[in-house]
């Protein structure tokens, strides 16, 4: 049996260690899961402020006369609706209409687009990419994954810790937008997106210099009441707003239909890869659907994979689950059949061979408390 091939380090591991994050591996690379705890963590970013480090993820740079043609005519949004300086939310699917990944497409300028990818789906996604091309596109396809980092700042005073760094003066990416700015070093992209509900940005830059800017902005982000973050409060953080996680709720065997992503699909745009399943989906009925559900009593955490039963019968089994640190309750999401998928259902996970109750809810699980 050969040896697992060595986990990938991204340029802020040594300063991880340093700061004395617990490290394990995720997707092929050894990330900080947690600094203080999980919990504590996922609380300061609610109420505060967090960093984390993103640098996993990839970057792809497609430019072009054509490029245009060949984002629409290969993700499911409408790429023609965005001007430069945007961005959405989109996903990339093979010919079943299965999702390969589920990206974020900027446009920085009127022939070039800025791709974010999840870690585990880079070679994938890269490889789809290129087999899409044709000898009559042109366009331009550069990866940038190996020679980026990123950083996510999440959380109420997110504008506070941009102002701390980039000075008052300095403009503060709204939803969906991007702004890129040449430096000596090359070009860094701010974005204002994030994985965790709250209002943040996330901040893309030359690997050789994301240690300076990860310490400068773990400063301002500690100044502001603020803690650097791992990938267990990213997780809580996420399934808390019932956001999918690539490899647990998206797959390439399911539809974007199926996981309830309709809306960020244009059936309407004209021919992109896995429209025509869509659409044939769409028509003969989906066969089970992504519900959220919540357990409602005193139960074990629900984990990925735990059997999900309904009316006696096991019908599915959980793709994300969690105790979440906001509500003080097991919540998750699972594959089930429609009629196991309605608002209200009751369900019963299965956990180390006992059947606790829960009840199936609308998206999200968490809702920001009225002011």
């Amino acid at each position: 049996m050969s040896d697992p091939a060595p986990l990938r380090r991204t340029p802020l591991h040594a300063v991880h260690v340093e700061m004395g994050a617990r490290m394990v591996p995720f997707a092929g690379w050894d990330m900080p899961v947690q600094y203080t705890g999980i919990v504590e963590e996922h609380k300061v970013v609610r109420q505060s402020v967090g960093v984390f480090d993103i640098s996993h993820m990839g970057q792809f740079i497609v430019s072009g006369k054509g490029a245009e043609a060949f984002l629409n005519r290969v993700l499911t949004n409408n790429i023609n609706s965005l001007q430069p300086g945007q961005g959405q939310y989109t996903l990339l699917l093979n010919k079943k209409g299965g999702v390969i990944d589920d990206l974020i497409a900027y446009r920085t300028s009127e022939r070039e687009f800025f791709l974010v990818v999840n870690a585990s789906r880079i070679d994938a996604d890269w490889e789809h990419l290129e087999s899409q091309l044709t000898k009559d596109d042109d366009v331009m396809m550069a990866n940038a994954s190996d020679f980026t980092a990123g950083l996510a700042i999440q959380g109420p005073k997110a504008r506070e810790v941009a102002a701390a760094v980039f000075g008052s003066a300095g403009s503060f990416p709204e939803h969906n937008t991007i702004l890129v700015t040449m430096t000596d070093n090359g070009p860094m992209w701010l974005c204002g997106t994030g994985y965790t509900g709250e209002e943040g940005f996330e901040f893309f830059m030359p690997a050789e210099i994301a240690e300076t800017w990860f310490r400068k902005i773990v400063d301002a982000v500690k100044a502001a009441g603020g803690v650097p973050c791992g990938l267990g409060a990213r997780d809580t953080l996420r399934l808390e707003m019932g956001y999918p996680l690539n490899g647990n709720d998206l797959s390439e065997d399911r539809t974007p239909l199926q996981a309830g992503l309709g809306f960020f699909v244009d059936l309407d745009k004209g021919d992109f890869t896995g429209r025509e399943a869509l659409v044939a989906q769409k028509a003969a009925g989906l066969p089970d659907k992504l519900a959220a559900f919540r357990m409602t009593g005193v139960a074990p955490p629900p984990r990925p994979h735990y059997p999900v039963a309904h009316a006696g019968q096991i019908v599915g089994e959980v793709c994300s689950g969690t105790q979440s640190p906001s509500l003080s309750a097991g919540i998750g999401m699972a594959y089930v059949p429609l009629n196991a998928a309605a608002i209200g259902t009751t369900l019963e996970i299965e956990i180390r061979g006992r059947r606790f109750p829960a009840e199936v809810v609308k998206k999200p699980f968490y809702r920001k408390p009225s002011l």
